[in-house]
């Protein structure tokens, strides 16, 4: 038997074939574009671990107005000096400074948990300059910087610290300026820290490199304290 179509019937098939044509593009159409929406969601997803791992390259530095820069533009405290370092060897690190003028170790140690709710990778630690201008007992100040390491270990273990080393004058007496510099270099020991061994070296008690009162560094003063730090990080960032 011979099927024969009619003219209209051979619209109505047309439109049949045209019709599956159709939907089979669309089907196609909505897969493509269910794929291409997955493969961004995964870019996303990646994007996002990317960048969580650049958010913990971070150096915060935790210190006094030493680290503040205090008298200065921010831009001229020896921490932007030394991320202007960082940035110069293309290290994927940023710098935090969390300085505060007139910072203790004892309020230092009642702010630490704060400034440690982002991940940090290294922590520079930079108090005790004002205790021994204080006179603050130096079982205190001791007791005060262990206590600071060791939330910072506790928070991330995986945190390396670098810990400034400070000098005072000597008119707190000899027996106190003794025993207040040696209190870096055995935290430092007992904890197998990196460590800066003085601060101010080549800057303390040299006029031209402070401010008017005498504490407090110039721009000039800064880049060397910047110089005193980097010598000592560079290779803990270089690791």
């Amino acid at each position: 038997m011979i099927l024969i179509l009619m003219p209209k019937d051979m619209r109505i098939l047309l439109i049949f074939c045209y019709s599956l044509i159709f939907i089979f593009c669309i089907s196609c159409g909505k897969s493509a574009d269910n794929k291409e929406k997955s493969n961004a969601k995964n870019n996303t997803v990646e994007e996002a671990k990317k960048q969580n791992t650049v958010d913990t390259n971070i150096i915060l530095f935790f210190g006094t107005s030493l680290t503040a820069g205090m008298g200065l533009d921010p831009n001229d405290a020896f921490p932007a000096v030394i991320q202007e370092k960082i940035d110069s060897l293309n290290l994927p690190y940023e710098v935090v400074n969390a300085g505060l003028s007139g910072e203790t170790t004892a309020s230092g140690k009642s702010r630490i948990n704060w400034v440690l709710n982002q991940k940090v990778a290294i922590f520079v630690l930079e108090l005790g300059a004002n205790d021994g201008l204080r006179g603050v007992p130096l079982k205190e100040t001791k007791n005060n910087l262990q206590s600071i390491i060791d939330i910072v270990k506790e928070k991330n273990p995986e945190t390396k610290i670098v810990l400034v080393g400070m000098e005072i004058p000597p008119n707190m007496g000899e027996a106190y300026t003794s025993e207040f510099r040696n209190i870096f270099p055995d935290l430092a020991k007992k904890n197998k820290l990196d460590l800066v061994p003085f601060l101010l070296k080549d800057v303390g008690g040299i006029p031209k490199l402070n401010q008017p009162d005498g504490i407090h560094p110039t721009a000039e003063g800064q880049n060397i304290l910047a110089n005193n730090v980097w010598e000592i990080l560079k290779p803990v960032l270089e690791k």
